[in-house]
C-alpha cells in the first residue's frame, strides 16, 4: 500500500495542471492487486494471476490511448508506471521486500526529475549521444570478454574499462552542466565545469578569450583559477573512486586543501562586476570514443611505467611519473591509486605522486596561459600559480614528513 501511495502521490501532483487518470488511490490499489492476486495464486491456481495482470494491463494500455487518442496529449509514463507498481506489489507478495522498496524509490525519483531529465536530454546533441552509446558499448561488450588476469601482472583490463567509465562520468556531468550554465553563467561558470572535463583545455581555451576580449582579463583569470580547483577536487574524487578505501585520498588530503584553501582566498579577493560569455568553450564529450580511450592509453601507459619505475629505480622512478601532470593529473592520480591498492607501490608513494601531479599541473597553467592568452593574463597568473603551487609544495614536503614521521 505505501509503495503505491509514495508512487500515486508524484502522479496526483499533476492533478492542478492536467487531468490525472490513476493517482493515490489507484497507485495503493493497484500494488496491493498484485499482492492479493499473487498469494490467491498459491491457493486456488496461477490462472488467477495471469487474469489479474490481463486486467491491469488492458487498463493501462486504455489510459495510454485516452491521453494519446482521446485526450490528443502524449506521453506513456502513467500506463507504464501503474503496471509497474502492479508487479512491485507482486514482489512484495514473493518476500522481495528491499527491492521492491528500491524500484518503488527509483520509479518515483524518475517520475519527479521529469523536467531536470528532459533539460538534460535537450541539451546533448545527436554527437554526443551516439559517442555515449559508443563508448558505454564499448565498455559492456568489451569487459565480459577480457581476461581476468592482469596483463604483465600490472594492467587488469577490466579494472581499465570501469575506471576510464567512471572518471569519464564525472566528466561529463560537467560537460553538460558547462554547455548548459556556462554561458549564460558567465566565465566562472565556464571555468569551474570546465574545470572537471580538462583543466588544460579549459585554461586554454579561456586564456586565447583574452586577446578578444581584452576587458575581462580579471574574470578570465578567474575562470583560469576555477579550473584549476575543479581539477584538485576532481583528483581527489577520481583516487576515491579507484581506491575505495579512501586511504591514497585520506593522504592526498593536506596537500589538496591547502592548495585548494589558497585558490578560494585568492578568487575571493576578486570583485567581480557580471559577465556574460557568448562564446562557448569548445571540449570534445569525455563520453566520445576519442577522448576516453585518450585517458585510458595514458592511464595504462603511466601505470606500467611506474610499476617498471617502482621495480628499476625505487621510489624515486614512481616520483618521476608525476611529469604526466602536464598532460593529465587526473591519470596519474587513477595509475598510481590502482597500484597502491594492488599492492605494486605504497600508498604513501602514490598520495605523493598524486599531489606531486597535481602541483605540476598548477605550474603548467602558466605555460598554457603564456603560449595562448595576453601578457596581462600572463602577468596575473604568473605570481598567483607560483604561489598555489608553492602552497602545494611547502605542504606536500611537511605532510610527507609527518607521515614517515608517524609510520
Amino acid at each position: 500500500m505505501l509503495i503505491g501511495i509514495l508512487i500515486g502521490i508524484e502522479r496526483e501532483h499533476w492533478r492542478s495542471e492536467k487531468k490525472v487518470y490513476a493517482g493515490v488511490r489507484t497507485f495503493a490499489i493497484t500494488a496491493i492487486s498484485g499482492t492479493i492476486a499473487t498469494i490467491i495464486s498459491e491457493v486456488v491456481g496461477i490462472e488467477i494471476l495471469f487474469i489479474a495482470t490481463f486486467f491491469v494491463a488492458m487498463v493501462c494500455l486504455l489510459m495510454i490511448y485516452s491521453i494519446n487518442v482521446l485526450q490528443q496529449g502524449s506521453g506513456l509514463t502513467s500506463g507504464i508506471a501503474l503496471f509497474s507498481t502492479y508487479l512491485l506489489g507482486i514482489l512484495v507478495a514473493k518476500e522481495y521486500f528491499l527491492f521492491s522498496i528500491i524500484v518503488a524509490i527509483v520509479i518515483t525519483f524518475l517520475l519527479i526529475e521529469k523536467r531536470h531529465l528532459h533539460t538534460f536530454a535537450e541539451n546533448l546533441t545527436e554527437k554526443e549521444i551516439l559517442g555515449a552509446v559508443q563508448f558505454l558499448a564499448v565498455s559492456f561488450i568489451l569487459y565480459p570478454i577480457l581476461p581476468q588476469e592482469p596483463v604483465f601482472g600490472v594492467i587488469n583490463l577490466r579494472s581499465v574499462i570501469m575506471i576510464v567509465l567512471l572518471v569519464s562520468t564525472i566528466s561529463f556531468i560537467s560537460y553538460i552542466f558547462l554547455k548548459k550554465f556556462g554561458p549564460h553563467g558567465g566565465i566562472p561558470y565556464s571555468g569551474f565545469f570546465g574545470g572537471f572535463v580538462s583543466s588544460e583545455a579549459t585554461t586554454g581555451a579561456l586564456s586565447s578569450l583574452s586577446r578578444v576580449k581584452e576587458g575581462l582579463i580579471n574574470s578570465l583569470f578567474v575562470g583560469i583559477l576555477l579550473a584549476n580547483l575543479a581539477m584538485l577536487v576532481s583528483n581527489l574524487i577520481i583516487a576515491f573512486i579507484v581506491d575505495t578505501s579512501g586511504r591514497t585520498t585520506l593522504m592526498m588530503l593536506p596537500p589538496h586543501l591547502i592548495m585548494i584553501a589558497v585558490s578560494i582566498y585568492i578568487i575571493k579577493k576578486q570583485r567581480l562586476a557580471p559577465t556574460s560569455l557568448k562564446e562557448t568553450i569548445d571540449l570534445e564529450s569525455p563520453f566520445a570514443l576519442k577522448p576516453a580511450f585518450k585517458f585510458g592509453l595514458i592511464f595504462m601507459v603511466l601505470m606500467v611505467t611506474a610499476d617498471v619505475a617502482n621495480q628499476v629505480a625505487g621510489p624515486a622512478g614512481i616520483y618521476a611519473t608525476a611529469l604526466g601532470g602536464i598532460i593529465s593529473s587526473s591519470a596519474v592520480t587513477a595509475s598510481v591509486a590502482s597500484l597502491a591498492i594492488q599492492g605494486h607501490i605504497s600508498y604513501i608513494a602514490a598520495a605523493e605522486t598524486a599531489v606531486t601531479a597535481s602541483i605540476i599541473s598548477t605550474f603548467s597553467k602558466i605555460l598554457f596561459v603564456r603560449s595562448t592568452g595576453t601578457i596581462e593574463l600572463f602577468k596575473s597568473s604568473k605570481s598567483t600559480f607560483l604561489l598555489i603551487g608553492a602552497a602545494g609544495v611547502a605542504s606536500l614536503v611537511i605532510w610527507g614528513y609527518l607521515l614517515r614521521f608517524s609510520i
